[in-house]
């Protein structure tokens, strides 16, 4: 299987709120963000934050590529995990945003904390997440790990049925269709502004190439790149820093390696996008 991030971790879910009375409320550099941007959710947080320029009000502190505790989270989080939650003994994951006032967490829930980013840090400029576009980004959302994340683990599923595998194949064809259509008539996934539904969208396309194509034959990477539009759409966002310079190409590799034991196919060999042509240059870590 695929490598995404831990699933098996209590949520915390709480919101940010207008003013005092709700208890967490926005104050610059009050909160931190915890990421690992070699994780799909973390990607997503990270570009949104660079979208928002909110590197002065809410701090990022990057965490290791590949999880370093032995349940498949990161040591550093531990303490806040504990913090929030009495005798808490499962994974500690990321991505984490955490209250420096209190050393707790004010959520782990992807799709709050980006809610939170666009609604309450961002102030609108840009707005990410516009009134009336709310259900539809769920949609794209709900799309994005349907259609194209869940239908590429299971057309790439080590031994799994090849009537099945044909058929998630096809679902995941079906949806790079209909997003390749869109984007014909139109410069982003909603119309003419930016909206999280690209984001969404940007790093599940990152995913299928550097992560799920890897399980996935000759043939049906070939047919996954026979959508101009939407590769096209990819590679002009990935030449946005907010975009690109999220790019841990080395961490992705790694991360799926470390936590995938399924058989390398055919597919590896067919890069879609040179993602390397955007990412900028890292360090290598330690070993």
């Amino acid at each position: 299987m695929s490598a995404m991030c831990p699933t098996a971790v209590p949520s915390f879910r709480s919101r940010i709120g207008r003013d005092a009375r709700s208890g967490y409320y926005v104050v610059p550099r009050r909160y931190r963000l915890h990421l690992a941007v070699s994780c799909p959710q973390c990607l997503q947080i990270a570009v949104t934050h660079s979208l928002l320029g909110l590197e002065e009000t809410l701090p990022v502190t990057l965490l290791p590529a590949v999880p370093d505790a032995p349940d498949g989270g990161h040591q550093a989080l531990r303490p806040l995990y504990e913090a929030s939650s009495h005798q808490y003994a499962g994974p500690a994951a990321a991505p984490v945003l955490s209250d420096g006032w209190t050393g707790r967490i004010v959520s782990t829930h992807t799709p709050d904390i980006l809610r939170e980013l666009a609604g309450r840090f961002g102030g609108g400029c840009p707005d990410l997440r516009p009134h009336g576009a709310e259900e539809a980004i769920e949609a794209v959302d709900r799309l994005c790990e349907q259609g194209i994340t869940a239908s590429a683990q299971r057309a790439g599923e080590p031994g799994g049925d090849p009537v099945a595998r044909n058929a998630a194949l096809g679902a995941l064809l079906g949806t790079l269709d209909g997003l390749d259509r869109r984007l014909a008539a139109q410069e982003y996934v909603l119309g003419g502004e930016l909206t999280l539904a690209d984001v969404q969208v940007w790093v599940a396309l990152v995913q299928l190439d550097t992560v799920h194509r890897w399980h996935l034959d000759a043939a049906a990477v070939h047919r996954i790149t026979g959508r101009p539009h939407l590769w096209a759409y990819a590679r002009r966002l990935a030449a946005h820093p907010a975009f690109g310079s999220h790019l841990d190409l080395d961490g992705i590799a790694r991360r799926h390696h470390a936590r995938c034991r399924g058989a390398e196919a055919a597919g590896a060999a067919v890069q879609i996008v040179d993602w390397a042509a955007y990412a900028p240059r890292r360090a290598t870590p330690a070993r």
